[in-house]
């Protein structure tokens, strides 16, 4: 029998586990701010990717209302996890330098999640460090794309998808391809159809990440410089070679081909 009568507040959020997670280990106020920011990027991650597992099935299912929605609830979040670097840069150089030690050789870089969340948006190519015990990364790396999801919706729903994109091996890196990029442009040609709104929402996500990027890296040179990272990562400079690559080159690289539309009178 169900216990929801008694069920209170506190024990449906496992508060007493989820308070007791912060343990800083120095006496540095800074330090559990830190601490707190980084575990709830960590608990969005989480909820992004419960989000794109649902957003593949939705495109694979032709939902079109159903993957638009989720899509753009992605993007919602990832407008929350950027914001979240506002609380953050409220720490000085000197404050973070004043228990930076005591993080040993723990990075940001070493997040399974973001790692996962990578591979579902396309990334292929990891070190082989970071594929050896991931189990998860080395899941999300045999199956199709959040693209290939996409190019499947758009299949589904008669568009003339290239049938080398829909057959290819989604293990291996997809490569921007013409013959995608000209059904993407019919489907731009009906803007306000469910097809062309939930290429943008892919857009809207795209750009959340890279936005996410640009700000992290501002973040980092606000705080260290041109440092060494934490657990010896290049810091700022790894961060800015990710800058400008977008998970769906295709959905951008469209932008430069779409013919203007003539004015009324022109």
């Amino acid at each position: 029998m169900a216990d929801s009568p008694t069920m209170t507040y506190g024990g449906y959020l496992r508060l007493d586990k989820l308070l007791s997670c912060q343990e800083p280990k120095t006496q540095a106020h800074d330090e559990l701010l830190f601490v707190i920011i980084h575990q709830v990027y960590e608990l969005w991650f989480k909820q992004i990717l419960h989000e794109a597992a649902l957003l593949q099935r939705r495109l694979e299912e032709g939902n079109s209302a159903g993957s638009l929605h989720t899509a753009r609830r992605i993007a919602k979040i990832l407008k929350t996890v950027v914001g979240q670097l506002d609380v953050l840069e409220t720490m000085t150089p000197r404050q973070f330098a004043s228990f930076r030690d005591a993080l040993g050789s723990s990075s940001g870089f070493q997040s399974a999640q973001f790692r996962e969340l990578e591979a579902v948006l396309g990334r292929r190519a990891f070190p082989a460090s970071d594929l050896r015990d991931d189990e998860r990364l080395q899941a999300a790396l045999a199956r199709p794309s959040l693209f290939d999801s996409l190019l499947r919706y758009l299949a589904g729903r008669g568009h003339p998808v290239p049938a080398e994109a829909l057959s290819r091996d989604t293990s291996t890196t997809w490569e921007p391809d013409a013959g995608v990029q000209k059904v993407l442009l019919s489907v731009y040609a009906d803007e306000n159809g469910p097809a062309a709104e939930v290429c943008e929402a892919l857009v809207d996500v795209d750009e959340g990440i890279q936005e996410w990027r640009y700000r992290h890296l501002k973040m980092v040179e606000r705080t260290i410089g041109a440092k060494i990272g934490t657990g010896g990562s290049a810091g700022a400079d790894y961060l800015r070679s990710t800058l400008f690559s977008p998970a769906f080159p295709d959905l951008w690289e469209v932008r430069s081909q779409t013919e203007e539309v003539p004015s009324h009178g022109a």
